[in-house]
Parts: structure tokens; C-alpha cells; sequence
């Protein structure tokens, strides 16, 4: 092992795509923000180097020569629970995205992309690895909204807000995955169990009445943010 890549400062980022301009152009701009960046082109080699160095997170394209990034993606998150997974694919299908997504990726972002996402993303998905493990019975705070689990109150701007059980169940799970993706079918399991029907309709139902109660606009939402035909992300940069 190469004890130098021990020592990112932002952290250790491993990408995977078998297109050598693509891996160039992303080393160039992530080692540009102190990311210590290490390449592979397959995902066989992937596997083999998350088992040998400590990365923060992985980008992993799904087309890939060989083994799929699909399978990749299946295969590192056996051997690794908790490493931040973001796939990179060319294909915009709602299929495509859920198969990456129950491969266990944590986020996917669709090429061509914009630098400034991928790299927002990335931090994004480091900080919350790095994060000491939180107290489960902490308040919960973002932007105006504060979630008290212990006390079961939240609060916008000092003012209480009344939920449902549910509508407070669904949003301290969202809240706890503040900047991750997830899919439709993972918050109806969280919140009603995993023997609920997946009656996506029933759950834009409940997240347009959770809006309505803690968004200034809930035409607008500024906390829980629609990634269309997939699911929603709680927007951990949310300030109003």
C-alpha cells in the first residue's frame, strides 16, 4: 500500500471509468482541491484497491468494460458498508438510476455533468463519512428547522410546527440523510415498514403536506428537494 495516499487532506477519492480523458480531467480538477485522487479503469481493479486503501468516497461509472458498475457498486458495498458510492452514468432512464441506487449507490449524477455538483456532491458525501457518529437522540438542526426527537417538537424560526406521527417520522429521516439521495421506495420503507405497497402517489401526498407545513413556499421548497421519478434529498445547505 502506498502509505502517501493516507494522507489526503480532503480526502481519498477513488475513480473508475475506462475513459482515460475523463479520469485525467477529474484527477486535474479534484487534486486541484486538495482531493488525493487514484484511478482505475475496471471495476475488477476497483475491488481491489478499496480493499488495500482507506477511501473517503468512490466514483464509479456504470458502463464499464468487464464487471458492470452495477455490479462494482454491489461488490464494494459487501466489502464496505459505510463508503460513499456515486455512480456516474451517460444513461437519463429512471431504471438505469434505481438498479445503481439498489445496488446500494449512494447518489448518481448523470454525464455531462457540471463540475461544480459532482465536486458540491463529493464534499458532501466525505463530510458525512468523516462525521463523528452522532448522538441518535440529538436535536437536529438545519437552516430555521430544528427537529427535537426526544422531545418529538419541531420548530421553525422558534415556532412550533405540528406533524403528524408519520409526517414527523418521514422528516427526521430525512433530516438524519440530510444531502443524500433517497429513492422513493427506501422512505416509504423507513417510515410505514417494509411490507408497505410502493404507492409513490400516496407518498407525494405526505411530503406535499409536510411542505406545506414547514417550507415558506411549498411550491418552492428550500428543505426537501424532488429528484424527479426517483425520490427526495433533504437539502443539508438550506438556510431559510
Amino acid at each position: 500500500m502506498n502509505t502517501e495516499l493516507l494522507n489526503a487532506g480532503q480526502g481519498t477519492i477513488l475513480v473508475v471509468d475506462d475513459d482515460e480523458s475523463m479520469r485525467r480531467a477529474l484527477h486535474v480538477t479534484l487534486s486541484g482541491m486538495g482531493f488525493t485522487v487514484v484511478g482505475a479503469s475496471r471495476g475488477e481493479e476497483a475491488l481491489s484497491l478499496v480493499r488495500e486503501i482507506p477511501f473517503d468516497a468512490v466514483l464509479l461509472d456504470v458502463d464499464i468494460p468487464g464487471m458492470s458498475g452495477v455490479e462494482a457498486c454491489r461488490s464494494i458495498r459487501g466489502s464496505i458498508a459505510h463508503l460513499p458510492i456515486l455512480m456516474l452514468t451517460a444513461m437519463d432512464g429512471e431504471e438505469d438510476k434505481v438498479l445503481a441506487l439498489d445496488a446500494g449507490a449512494d447518489d448518481y449524477i448523470t454525464k455531462p455533468f457540471r463540475l461544480r455538483e459532482l465536486t458540491a456532491r463529493l464534499r458532501s458525501a466525505v463530510r458525512r463519512r468523516n462525521a463523528p457518529d452522532s448522538n441518535p437522540d440529538a436535536a437536529i438542526r438545519y437552516g430555521q428547522l430544528e427537529l427535537d426527537p426526544v422531545k418529538y417538537r419541531v420548530q421553525k424560526c422558534g415556532r412550533p410546527i405540528h406533524l403528524t406521527p408519520k409526517e414527523f417520522e418521514m422528516l427526521r429521516y430525512l433530516m438524519i440523510h440530510a444531502g443524500e439521495l433517497i429513492p422513493r421506495a427506501k422512505l416509504l420503507r423507513s417510515v410505514w415498514g417494509t411490507n408497505c405497497k410502493e404507492d409513490f402517489v400516496y407518498l407525494r401526498i405526505y411530503v406535499s403536506q409536510l411542505r406545506k407545513k414547514i417550507e415558506d413556499d411549498s411550491l418552492n421548497p428550500q428543505y426537501i428537494l424532488t429528484v424527479p421519478r426517483i425520490g427526495y434529498r433533504f437539502n443539508e445547505e438550506a438556510v431559510g
